[in-house]
């Protein structure tokens, strides 16, 4: 069969896949000439009525043409020299809106910016027509965002995977001090970025049974039978890098119904189930993290898991086998798969599945195929949030795979027994099967069959192996690394804080947006008048920023030379957003006292989601706005202290609070945060940080020096050994009559006068349940340090001293770095020029 060939492309479309689109762009002219052509048979609106709406979607749809040229090219350099790809698989991708990180990326914003002004339209408020692509929640999310930026910016071959999720997570809005979730409906207009591929499509099976067999080779083969199928529909999305030629790509998973619609049972009048297969079958991409109180919500959940890495694993190994017949010995030499957390970890049974049942290769072949291509990053050292699946819930939805994991287990703990001949109880503490609970342990299945699993900072990594996976270690000497976490400075300072980032060019030079190590060139202007003078007066001008996204909340007109104190992160119980407002309700008696003339003004900021079912983080959310409204509403606090919730946390928010924060509250219990990266984005953004020595907060001490950070509280080592001698939260109230007094006012209703128990479970929570993350133990630690804070923020000039110096040593913390030893240590690829 003819092929079209590279000459017939470059005869009959002049563009040779070289930029042809990008070439549009040459200068404004040519520039307002490809609107108006993409405005009127793309869009389909007569330029002349066109709203904003439409030119964001004329503008994303001529930068997906530029961005599909370069995907293809990069897609044919990658097959022609048959590379080694990593594919990351994550539940998450908090990518934000794309428009200006792709003109940025590409560097055309300013060509972009004039032709829409001889139109009459502004840039940055065409960009407000664009949604923020509801993909994720938190810091994974975040983080693999980053991950797919770097991976582009240096050309290393990469792929993510995930789900389309029809609406995301919940849009948070607070009615009556209460967070309320409604659906994130982000694809109400559709999605300019994303190509659909209808005939990318693969069947997920669930339920059914196992029919084992021998075969005419006398071995014994099993198959999966009489299953429900849903069907999972391809949609690409192009990821830019900086200054890249290279464009990844993210393949999202859609459920389609194998059976949309029965006629028989519409046409009896019984309309409802004439489209419930569809409903059900499609449910699995419509929310993220899907309530999972109710065994149905986790099954959903567990359903979700597997429909996302079943078309994944099944869509790589058909890569590989286009390109390589069918040598699967050879798959781990070109295929490198990334768990980012426990969610995908199905993907190891799932392939082992289709090696075996699909493939026919034997059981052990398979697994030792899995071990050299997975690899495993872990995210939480909470013992309770270690991901477990019942196996009764297992065994009816995927039967088969649990079968695979019996198998997984009973080789791991053979190779136990053989070399911990004296410790019969460790077979008990790493089986994959939690006999006692009956439930698969994802995190021990993940660790056992991977050759890499890293933590993402230094002192997780060394907790995973000394406390929590301390019995793995054993068994696998060296496979636990460390990958300290980091953030795409595309995103975080060149887009997020322009005023910034083109400060730092004129004083250094380009070229940090790539080699972010280059910022230590700002040091020496740390002691240079006229440059701390620029860097504050950025810092203002963010600050006016946030101000009008504060002010909604507010009700009033926020002031800027109050101290802005930001908390932004997911609500849970261990990231202490409750300790922040016992400080702040201190302050405030303080002001109500008439003690606090000494004390700076402040405006507190918080922002983040609560999981839908996380009564407790629901009831801090409630208490923080219950504060506020006391506090905004008292006379004699006279404007020195004003507390706000942003609802709604996304990257476009963040984008916003970041540039614009003085201090940066990272206040996690020692020993319970994994890495964090907000901590990473304000430090880079010229805010201070207040901080427990966790996570990467260790590390960003080391960077930026102990003077340049507010550190309080108790170690890792001492939260152990208090919880060892035990811990009574008792003794605290009792010695600390400031202390006692605030507990006081929340738990018998100060802060809800029509609802006096409202907040006695958050009391009950921190005295007689035992706080178990030591909020009371840190309190007068954290107190004192706010107090430090207060001193150097009187001192302008010297707070803006150290801003500078902790921008200029934050090189260490950009995702580039960390994907460089991602691809060095764990997956074995190189970056490749496209």
């Amino acid at each position: 069969m003819d092929q079209v060939t590279d000459q017939d492309i470059c005869k009959h479309t002049d563009t040779c896949l070289q930029d042809y689109m990008l070439n549009k762009f040459k200068d404004v002219d040519t520039a307002k000439q490809t609107l108006v052509n993409t405005m009127i048979h793309s869009v389909g609106r007569d330029p002349r009525r066109a709203t904003r709406r439409d030119w964001f979607f004329a503008l994303a749809e001529i930068l997906r043409g530029v961005l599909t040229e370069r995907s293809i090219r990069t897609a044919r350099t990658h097959s022609k020299k048959d590379v080694k790809r990593v594919y990351y698989l994550s539940m998450e991708y908090l990518i934000g809106r794309s428009l200006w990180k792709v003109l940025l990326d590409l560097g055309i914003s300013d060509v972009v910016r004039r032709a829409l002004d001889d139109f009459g339209f502004d840039l940055d408020e065409v960009d407000e027509y664009e949604f923020d692509a509801a993909l994720g929640n938190g810091g994974l999310g975040r983080l693999a965002a980053c991950f797919l930026d770097s991976l582009a910016t240096h050309g290393y071959p990469g792929f993510g995977y995930g789900i389309r999720y029809e609406y995301g997570m919940f849009t948070q809005r607070i009615e009556k001090g209460q967070q309320v979730e409604y659906p994130e409906n982000w694809l109400r207009y559709g999605n300019p970025w994303e190509v659909e591929r209808p005939n990318v499509l693969y069947r997920v099976r669930f339920g059914g049974k196992i029919v084992c067999f021998k075969n005419s080779a006398g071995e014994q083969q099993c198959q999966w039978v009489d299953t429900d199928e849903v069907t999972a529909i391809a949609f690409d999305m192009p990821v830019s890098g900086y200054d890249s030629t290279t464009v990844g790509n993210l393949r999202l998973w859609s459920a389609k119904s194998s059976r949309d619609f029965n006629l028989g049972s519409f046409n009896e009048g019984n309309y409802v189930d004439a489209v419930k297969n569809k409903t059900a079958s499609e449910n699995l991409s419509k929310v993220l993290y899907p309530n999972d109180k109710t065994q149905r919500g986790q099954e959903l959940r567990l359903k979700q898991e597997y429909f996302f890495v079943s078309a994944s694993v099944q869509d790589i190994v058909a890569r590989y086998l286009r390109h390589h017949d069918d040598d699967l010995e050879g798959l781990p030499d070109k295929v490198s798969l990334q768990l980012n957390d426990t969610h995908p970890a199905l993907a190891v049974p799932e392939l082992i599945r289709i090696l075996v049942d699909e493939k026919s290769l034997t059981f052990e072949n398979a697994f030792d195929i899995a071990r050299r291509t997975f690899s495993y990053t872990n995210h939480t050292l909470l013992p309770e949030a270690l991901e477990t699946w019942p196996i009764d819930m297992l065994q009816g939805v995927l039967p088969r795979h649990l079968e695979i994991v019996y198998q997984i287990n009973d080789a791991f703990l053979k190779m136990v027994r053989r070399t911990n001949p004296g410790d019969p109880a460790i077979l008990k503490r790493v089986s994959l099967v939690d006999d006692d609970a009956r439930a698969v342990r994802m995190a021990h299945l993940s660790i056992v069959a991977s050759h890499r699993v890293n933590g993402v900072a230094a002192l997780h990594t060394e907790l995973l192996r000394t406390t929590l996976f301390s019995d793995f270690e054993r068994i696998y000497p060296g496979k636990f690394v460390n990958q300290t976490n980091g953030i795409t400075p595309r995103r975080w300072l060149r887009q997020a804080n322009p005023g910034l980032a083109g400060l730092i060019t004129e004083a250094i030079g380009p070229g940090w947006e790539k080699e972010l190590e280059k910022l230590e060139d700002l040091v020496p202007l740390a002691d240079d008048a006229a440059f701390r003078e620029k860097f504050h007066a950025i810092k203002q001008e963010n600050k006016h920023r946030l101000a009008e996204l504060l002010k909604p909340g507010l009700r009033s007109e926020p002031d800027v030379e109050t101290m802005f104190d930001a908390q932004v992160k997911r609500i849970h119980e261990y990231k202490r957003q409750l300790l922040n407002v016992l400080h702040i309700v201190s302050r405030y008696n303080l002001l109500r006292d008439g003690n606090g003339d000494d004390l700076v003004p402040r405006t507190a900021i918080f922002a983040g989601k609560a999981a839908p079912g996380y009564d407790m983080a629901k009831l801090i959310v409630r208490l923080i706005n219950d504060v506020a409204e006391a506090i905004n509403h008292d006379p004699k606090v006279d404007g020195k202290l004003k507390v706000v919730f942003v609802p709604d946390y996304r990257v476009t928010a963040a984008e916003v609070i970041i540039p614009g924060s003085d201090l940066s509250e990272q206040i996690s219990t020692a020993g319970t945060e994994a890495s964090g990266t907000g901590n990473m984005k304000l430090a880079l953004n010229g805010a201070l940080t207040i901080g427990t020595l966790d996570g990467a907060n260790i590390e960003i001490k080391e960077e930026v020096g102990d003077d340049n950070i507010f550190i309080f509280g108790l170690t890792a080592d001492g939260v152990h050994d208090l919880r060892r001698r035990g811990y009574d939260p008792w003794h605290h109230y009792n010695a600390n009559e400031d202390l006692k007094r605030i507990l006081d006012m929340i738990g018998e209703g100060f802060f809800s006068p029509d609802e006096p128990d409202r907040y006695k479970p958050i009391f009950d929570t921190l005295l007689r349940h035992g706080d178990h993350f030591l909020l009371l133990a840190d309190y007068d630690a954290y107190v004192a340090c706010q107090y430090e804070v207060d001193a150097v923020y009187v001192d302008p000039d010297e707070w803006v001293r150290r801003a500078v110096l902790n921008v200029a040593r934050m090189g260490k913390f950009s995702s580039d770095r960390t994907i460089h030893g991602y691809a060095r240590e764990i997956w074995g690829i190189r970056p490749l020029e496209v």
